[in-house]
């Protein structure tokens, strides 16, 4: 009896923690899954050395409610935007001429396709639509009720009805949370 119900509490803790994980891929992949079932593309524009950047991993996509909603909703990408990758994004090739392997894990060069993506901060989560379009880059920090509502506006197209400063402090005010933290 004492088996099982141990077997059952791992069980239980085992399944928590995965629904507590973004299930990252890479844009090259999320160009393909993106043709087999359409669906925005959420891109972590980060570096290494950036210390928003981690608190933004931890504490926000470690967090089950924004983890499960990425999952279920969008394909999500963490890209390294001082990296050395090359990536191939709707028929353009970019990379990072100047990138220095000496400054890896320190200030870098930009990728060209950050650049591209308009990110002039870090982090920036960026929003594609299911034709690789940009929705907007949103720059900083953000808890995981902040994030919620980008979340849901851009995944309900809710963002095309969004015109001017009004429409986005009604849109706001009408808004209620559901994540936790």
């Amino acid at each position: 009896m004492k088996i099982t119900i141990l077997i059952l509490l791992l069980s239980i803790v085992t399944q928590i923690s995965q629904a507590q994980k973004v299930d990252w891929v890479t844009i090259d992949e999320a160009q393909q899954l993106i043709k087999k079932e359409p669906r925005k593309i959420m891109i972590d524009m980060y570096t290494k050395w950036c210390g928003p950047c981690k608190m933004l991993d931890r504490n926000t996509f470690g967090n089950a409610d924004v983890a499960n909603y990425i999952n279920e909703n969008y394909y999500a990408v963490k890209f390294n935007a001082e990296g050395d990758s090359t990536v191939n994004f709707n028929g353009k090739t970019f990379t990072n001429p100047n990138y220095d392997p000496a400054k890896a894990n320190r200030r870098n060069a930009q990728h060209e396709f950050a650049r591209y993506l308009s990110v002039s901060a870090y982090p920036t989560v960026i929003f594609l639509d299911e034709e690789l379009n940009l929705i907007a880059p949103i720059s900083g920090y953000l808890k995981p009720k902040q994030i919620e509502i980008y979340l849901k506006l851009f995944h309900s197209n809710a963002y095309k009805d969004v015109k001017s400063k009004q429409d986005w402090e009604n849109y706001q005010k009408e808004f209620t949370n559901e994540f936790d933290g």
